[in-house]
């Protein structure tokens, strides 16, 4: 971001509340009221630590690997994967908060299709409003199935192109 554009912002965001402190824009957060976006970008967060955090339980000591690991999880690609795979366990209100999130207008990143940037969307927006709403069980219990479908998804990945190069071996010495 340009010097001139974080300056704006901040000067925007921050102003002097006449006490010494910074005067806040609102009284709290009407979940209700939050656009698809504010919530996926707070589910975002949400995810991101989540997988970190559960990370710790395979590795603790090389943390780029964490790092790196923990980056792919939270893909957009494997977002889209994990919501597909935990759909049919979620509410229908859940379901409604996910394609809200999925409906929202925003720009698909390079790596990802607009289906998946999309489904990711949606998935965020749901632990968002759960995060907001202070609904730690349920959050907690989706953000781990989607964990583990992620994890099922990639074992699987890595076992299918394991097989591909055996047989490629196997078809070259015939």
């Amino acid at each position: 971001m340009r010097f001139d554009r974080f300056r704006a912002i901040v000067g925007s965001m921050f102003t002097p509340d006449g006490e010494g402190g910074i005067a806040e824009h609102y009284d709290g957060l009407d979940v209700r009221l939050a656009g698809p976006l504010v919530l996926a970008y707070i589910g975002d967060a949400y995810f991101h630590l989540f997988v970190r955090t559960r990370l710790l339980s395979f590795e603790q000591s090389q943390v780029h690997v964490l790092s790196d690991f923990a980056a792919q999880i939270v893909s957009a690609v494997w977002q889209a994967k994990a919501y597909h795979a935990i759909e049919d366990r979620l509410t229908e209100r859940e379901r409604a908060i996910f394609r809200r999130g999925r409906n929202a207008k925003s720009h698909a990143p390079r790596r990802a299709s607009v289906a998946e940037y999309h489904a990711s969307t949606g998935f965020e927006a749901l632990l968002g409003t759960l995060f907001l709403e202070k609904d730690m069980e349920r959050l907690d219990e989706i953000a781990e199935w989607a964990f583990q479908a992620i994890a099922h998804g990639m074992m699987q990945e890595i076992a299918g192109k394991r097989e591909r190069r055996q047989r490629g071996r196997r078809q070259e010495k015939l």
